[in-house]
């Protein structure tokens, strides 16, 4: 219509006819809408069929052509406007939906209106006013015009994110609703923290709002993003996007402290999560790849009971994650912290701190789910501190209190069930998986930061590589070890080849850190003894098959750690009076879980290692020394991972002397495992099973080992 009429007026002034007056115009069709008012008698006929579409259409195109035409001046047709105050007249007609159908068409023109006219308008208090009526006759009860209302709030968003100083104008905030909405959060923490004193409780969740009125924009944008119409609640979420990525700080000030957009994201995510039924299988949530805000249904893989509620709250976190990534800081972290107030602190803690194991399983599966898909630097930076506190001292063995979301966490890695100890495994790889300094500060490094597990002046330092090399004595004092002689002497190690040889590095550079570091590789490709070995005995499940995994484990945690500014060397040892080492909570339970690994079942010690090894490809020299140098002269009373894994061997040794046929049986095992084989009944399947974790695990450290060495020494 449009371009009709600017080819009207074109060929007018071609054909010099006497000029068109648009003023005539638009007040003509203006005047026969408020006429219809006055003559009609039918009040049931609908708008569409009358002419008011079409005169409000004429008087759109009309402001646009006349822009065009004026250029930087203002033309008469919206002076015209804006001194009768039409759109006031026009919000005023479609509250009262008569015609009935009038609010669609009213909100058609606005939102034309903002999207089509380029000068700045929204700062107009006759154009400003009667946007702010309109945004609040959107979002009421089962509205029958979502898809016109969503529509025009994505144009005014779409204008405020074109003139950001227009924000003031539409949020309508006084002193009054900055006092309501700081109130608000203030209820939040504590709903937030009485939730969280009440672990016996399981929460129930948040009342529904939907029946509420919604008023502002916030609000309102809110409501509409949870209708049943896809492109309804899509535009809607794009729509507050569009307001919250705003990149000035005080705009995000603004909306953090005058509107409740904090407070209702938080609601509506613990909402959706409160309506995850509490059945769901936990091997469905550890499958669950995840899902994206803007797609609209899962998919067909995806697809089991429960999985419609576990995708709407995934969709909504993802949505979280892209609003505190894009908010200005002020605003994201205040949105992360009342996320972390209602929904983390306020239904999870409850849960994982309940007595039922079915509640503790779902609910640590769906938060491993959970810190799996957060990206957002502000929700993770929450996360980790309602998961780990944010201590930095060294841990003492007593020290259970300072925060028991950690600490029962921790011991669930060591829980009766089985399924439940796997599950919390699993939130923990996640976590180490995170680009977050803070995760491996407190669970391993702080512990290890004064090396106080090493026998005080028992290390050389190594000025080339920077590194402390125990002395060959060291190595030597550890073979006389009569546990680690006997068993070495029993699988005939004693005058067994070293596994791994490095000729080519022997050759180019004769120095001891090079023999070191095949010591190193080869003392954990020695560990198992030789009757208990099988992988030789299976094509492709050699060594070298963990290289390549390793060296991309590595790559994968050096980019993770690039920007942590962790030493490159460890820190030299200061004399000082012995002190009792404590490697922490985490570590305790790993090392007592690796010294059952014989009695536990297979799923289990397959998570137990995975984490293990996660921890030990880490670049961090004190981590790397701790885990992966078999030589260190341990302090009193302190274990390493390597003397953790020689007394496993010692029992090894002592378990399969009274299996007949131990290397036969291994094999058998071995096969059903990587489904070559039906399973089959046997004695010890257990202690079998171990065995394989064992002996594939220590080949895995001795990959990791060889991984991190300096590239110019491979």
């Amino acid at each position: 219509m449009f371009n009709k009429v600017t080819a009207f007026l074109q060929q007018a002034l071609e054909t010099r006819e006497p000029s068109i007056n648009l003023l005539d115009s638009f007040v003509n069709h203006w005047k026969a809408i408020t006429n219809y008012y006055i003559e009609t008698t039918d009040e049931s006929r609908p708008v569409k069929q009358t002419d008011i579409p079409w005169c409000l259409r004429q008087m759109l195109d009309i402001l646009v052509y006349e822009e065009k035409q004026q250029g930087e001046e203002t033309g008469p047709c919206m002076e015209y406007l804006l001194q009768h105050k039409l759109l006031e007249t026009l919000c005023t007609l479609g509250k009262a939906q008569y015609p009935p159908g009038m609010s669609q068409q009213v909100m058609m023109f606005f939102s034309k209106v903002l999207s089509q006219i380029q000068k700045p308008v929204l700062h107009l208090i006759n154009v400003y006013r009667p946007v702010q009526k309109l945004i609040n006759l959107c979002g009421l009860p089962d509205s029958k015009t979502e898809t016109e209302e969503s529509q025009f709030l994505f144009a005014v968003c779409t204008r405020v994110r074109k003139d950001p100083y227009v924000l003031n104008y539409i949020l309508e905030i006084t002193k009054d609703s900055q006092k309501r909405c700081s109130s608000t959060s203030d209820e939040a923490l504590e709903e937030g923290c009485s939730g969280a004193s009440s672990p016996e409780r399981a929460p129930s969740p948040p009342s529904p709002s939907s029946s509420a009125t919604a008023t502002g924009i916030i609000p309102v944008l809110m409501h509409l993003g949870k209708s049943q119409k896809s492109r309804v609640a899509l535009r809607s979420m794009e729509s507050l996007l569009l307001l919250v990525s705003l990149p000035q700080e005080d705009t995000g000030h603004l909306l953090a402290e005058g509107t409740p957009l904090c407070h209702l994201l938080a609601q509506r995510l613990t909402e959706l999560y409160c309506l995850i039924p509490s059945s769901l299988s936990p091997a469905d949530i550890h499958s669950y790849s995840g899902a994206q805000w803007r797609c609209d249904s899962p998919e067909e893989s995806q697809s089991f009971p429960g999985s419609e509620n576990l995708q709407g709250f995934f969709c909504f976190l993802d949505y979280c994650n892209e609003l505190t990534k894009e908010a200005p800081r002020v605003l994201g972290v205040k949105m992360a912290r009342a996320i972390h107030l209602q929904w983390l602190k306020g239904v999870i803690q409850p849960h994982l701190l309940q007595m039922s194991e079915a509640g503790i399983l779902v609910h640590t599966a769906l938060l491993s789910c959970s810190v799996r898909h957060i990206h957002s630097p502000a929700l993770l930076e929450e996360l980790v501190q309602f998961l780990l506190g944010s201590d930095t001292y060294c841990e003492k063995q007593q020290d259970t209190e300072t925060h028991i979301l950690r600490y029962r966490l921790i011991e669930h890695c060591n829980h009766i069930s089985d399924e439940i100890s796997i599950t919390t495994l699993r939130l923990f790889e996640e976590l180490l998986q995170k680009p977050s300094k803070s995760i491996l500060t407190n669970l391993v490094l702080r512990n290890l930061e004064k090396r106080s597990y090493r026998l005080p002046g028992s290390g050389v330092t190594d000025e080339r590589h920077g590194v402390e090399s125990d002395v060959l004595e060291e190595s030597e004092e550890l073979e006389e070890d009569p546990f680690f002689t006997d068993m070495y002497e029993d699988s005939g190690f004693g005058s067994q080849e070293p596994l791994l040889s490095l000729p080519s590095v022997r050759e180019r550079h004769n120095t001891r850190a090079h023999t070191q570091v095949a010591d190193i590789v080869n003392s954990f490709l020695c560990l198992v003894p030789q009757e208990a070995k099988t992988s030789h005995l299976v094509q492709g499940a050699g060594y070298d098959t963990y290289v390549h995994d390793a060296h991309k484990l590595l790559k994968e945690c050096i980019a993770l750690s690039r920007d942590w500014n962790w030493p490159d060397s460890v820190k030299t040892t200061e004399t000082h009076p012995a002190t009792d080492f404590y490697e922490g909570h985490f570590l305790q339970i790993l090392f007592d879980r690796i010294a059952r690994i014989l009695e536990q079942p297979y799923e289990l010690n397959l998570q137990v290692t995975s984490v293990l090894s996660r921890l030990a490809v880490f670049p961090h020299p004190h981590l790397h020394e701790y885990l992966l140098d078999p030589y260190i002269s341990l302090s009193p009373g302190a274990r390493s991972l390597f003397s953790t894994l020689v007394r496993v061997i010692g029992e090894l040794m002592q378990r399969i002397q009274h299996i007949h046929n131990v290397t036969d049986k291994l094999m058998m095992i071995r096969r059903q495992l990587m489904g070559l084989e039906e399973e089959t009944l046997l004695d010890h399947v257990t202690l079998l099973k171990g065995v394989i974790v064992l002996e594939e695990f220590c080949k895995e450290l001795a990959a990791i080992a060889f991984v991190k060495l300096p590239i110019e020494e491979q």
